[in-house]
């Protein structure tokens, strides 16, 4: 009974952030086809290793870990780096919408190096908890704290 009631969470959680997801996969992607791909591989590698989360209420961080994993994978596989764009972004958004376009900010977004872009990512777009980041990543909180704060710098640098 345990097993199923797992399970039941799993498809449920996956089916109320099926557009987080998507969106997540899409800013490491900029490819809606690859980025569906990449979700439903997520959720088929939920589904097999489901019985291993031991806390359910580590869901939601153990399968935006999947989610990035995956999308590493693929971008491993394919050779190809490449950020959502704002518009984009916008369109698939639960959040709420900026009303303008910032095209510096965007670009200087694009030319960080992957592990910092990964950190702004989840933080600021995805909205999660440096704990939670950290628990995705499979890193430290202080060396995700210390990407945060190289990021912004960077950012900050590229804005001026």
């Amino acid at each position: 009974m345990k097993k199923k009631k797992s399970a039941d969470q799993l498809t449920s959680f996956i089916f109320e952030h099926k557009e987080d997801f998507y969106r997540l996969a899409y800013s490491y992607v900029k490819n809606s086809e690859d980025a569906l791909d990449i979700v439903q591989e997520s959720i088929q590698k939920a589904i097999v290793a489901k019985d291993f989360v031991k806390n359910p209420l580590s869901i939601k961080s153990w399968f935006y870990k999947i989610v990035v994993n995956t999308s590493l994978d693929y971008l491993r596989k394919s050779k190809k780096i490449t950020l959502v764009n704002d518009e984009t972004l916008d369109f698939f958004s639960s959040g709420t919408e900026d009303v303008y376009q910032n095209i510096d900010l965007k670009r200087s977004l694009e030319e960080l190096p992957l592990k910092y872009r990964t950190v702004i990512i989840l933080r600021y777009f995805e909205d999660l908890k440096i704990e939670d980041i950290a628990s995705i990543l499979s890193e430290k909180v202080s060396t995700v704290k210390t990407r945060l704060y190289k990021a912004l710098e960077l950012l900050r640098i590229k804005m001026q």
